[in-house]
């Protein structure tokens, strides 16, 4: 059985008029209760939508409030972070509500990828995925393996 807040694979939805789209029911049952059934979505750093079970949204915030503002690097940084960030509980449907902004800068319209990424989920356009995927999110394999040495036994 995977872990409470653990989320894998890929799941095609569409997004409605109001902007909703549904979490994944395998995603809505590996959330732990103590998350009160709330993400938090922000930017991704990839262009995508963020969602961040509640309990690590906590965790992103507590990395961010240890680095110091008097850098602006530091502050930009947490800027782009926080900026967008909402909370939203899913509805009795299981949806979510993602705000305009975040839909533009993701260009989600219709048709939406929901991808597990362990401890959080990625909204992304198909279309934006695939032409991420052929340009900068290529990877060597070479690489690909030394990550694999240090995460798999």
């Amino acid at each position: 059985m995977i872990s409470e807040n653990t989320f894998t694979g890929e799941y095609s939805y569409s997004i409605d008029d109001k902007g909703r789209v549904n979490i994944p029911a395998k995603f809505r049952s590996a959330l732990s209760p103590d998350n009160e059934n709330t993400f938090v979505i922000t930017r991704g750093f990839d262009p995508c939508v963020v969602a961040y079970p509640l309990t690590e949204w906590q965790k992103v915030e507590d990395g961010l409030r240890n680095l110091s503002s008097a850098t602006k690097v530091f502050r930009a940084f947490i800027r782009s972070t926080v900026r967008y960030a909402t909370s939203v509980n899913y509805d009795k449907q299981g949806r979510i509500q993602i705000i305009p902004i975040l839909r533009e800068w993701a260009g989600l319209e219709k048709d939406v990828l929901i991808i597990g990424m362990v401890n959080k989920i990625e909204i992304w356009n198909p279309v934006r995925l695939e032409e991420f995927e052929k340009t900068s999110g290529e990877i060597e394999p070479e690489k690909f393996e030394d990550l694999a040495d240090k995460i798999i036994l």
